[in-house]
């Protein structure tokens, strides 16, 4: 009996090829292949960041602060539509304005417990109207805090203390040129890859 395509997670080969699928909960481990999923960074009606804490339970990075959410396509689902599907999932709203911002990120990182995380994730940037943000409700099983945080609070964050943050979070901001997140800063969250690198 095959698995149901929601719980199978996309590999890739070493030039970013589809290459087959595995069961999601198969994947990450001390031996992680390399696999297709996303990142997400939520801007609010006001501007601000969505900022979460991984759950507890989440085998890799658990209680980490991080981007809004992240996820993985199912085998041929586009992945703006993953993005979409995956705010439902983990935030219980639904983003829109859903644009590339970091469409070639890729990263491999291992945690204190030797799980590897080495995904090809290209990071969208999406909104949350005022209904939706004020809706939000994360499933616990996989954000245990949530806060909203200006862009520039968020920066120093960033500066100040980053070893509280996840590494792919953490790898992801510093590909942002400062005009992008002027952009972010002056669009409140309508800005997308313009100045952003590769």
């Amino acid at each position: 009996m095959h698995p149901h395509p929601a719980d199978l997670v996309v590999l890739l080969d070493a030039e970013r090829r589809p290459a087959g699928t595995a069961p999601r909960e198969s994947v990450h481990g001390t031996s992680t292949p390399l696999h297709l999923a996303y990142s997400c960074w939520v801007i609010g009606p006001d501007g601000r960041f969505l900022l979460t804490r991984r759950a507890l339970s989440k085998r890799s990075w658990p209680g980490v602060w991080t981007n809004s959410f992240c996820g993985h396509p199912r085998p041929g689902e586009e992945l703006a539509a993953a993005v979409v599907r995956g705010s439902r999932t983990e935030l219980g709203v639904t983003v829109t304005e859903v644009k590339p911002l970091l469409p070639d990120f890729a990263y491999c990182a291992v945690d204190a417990a030797g799980i590897v995380e080495n995904e090809v994730c290209p990071v969208f940037l999406a909104r949350l109207d005022a209904d939706e943000a004020a809706e939000l409700a994360p499933h616990p099983d996989e954000v245990a805090e949530h806060v909203w945080v200006s862009l520039a609070d968020l920066r120093s964050a960033l500066d100040v203390a980053p070893w509280s943050l996840s590494p792919w979070f953490r790898k992801q901001a510093a590909l942002l040129d400062d005009a992008t997140w002027a952009a972010l800063e002056s669009d409140r969250g309508n800005a997308a890859s313009e100045g952003a690198a590769a």
